[in-house]
């Protein structure tokens, strides 16, 4: 009978971090998807803005436990400036695909509330290799400013 080998450090932490990251996209996602309950059939909005008021909601939760639980390192607080602006940059590019993905679904008859499902699929593995590496990376470089004669 074969042993399993045990997890490194590094391993263990990243197997932790992924966990985490799992936790906090769920409360992104569970987050969003009441808001757009409420906004779709509470106040009938229109796909746009009920979208867009679910994903601020879910990004503000998102943000915060992203930032503070599942990335959080000390060495990020010295680049919260940079930090911030990576993460709105990455949030609208994600809205902007999502509306689209769910959007498209919508059109080829799939609801919405479905289509949110899908959406969250792709974008569970697309954010964790983003905010992982790009957004809150463990290392992060400062610019060097070369002074022009």
């Amino acid at each position: 009978m074969k042993r399993a080998k045990k997890l490194t450090k590094k391993q263990r932490r990243q197997a932790i971090q992924f966990a985490e990251y799992m936790v906090s996209g769920g409360a992104f996602f569970w987050t969003g998807y009441v808001v757009f309950f409420i906004a779709d059939k509470g106040f009938g909005w229109d796909l746009w803005w009920a979208k867009l008021t679910a994903n601020i909601s879910g990004w503000i939760v998102n943000y915060l436990l992203q930032r503070y639980w599942v990335f959080n390192s000390k060495r990020l607080s010295k680049h919260q400036t940079q930090v911030t602006e990576r993460y709105i940059f990455i949030t609208l590019v994600n809205f902007l695909l999502d509306y689209i993905i769910v959007a498209a679904l919508q059109s080829a008859g799939i609801t919405p509330y479905i289509g949110q499902f899908g959406s969250a699929g792709f974008f569970t593995v697309w954010n964790y290799f983003w905010y992982r590496f790009w957004v809150f990376p463990e290392h992060t470089h400062r610019h060097k400013r070369h002074a022009t004669v």
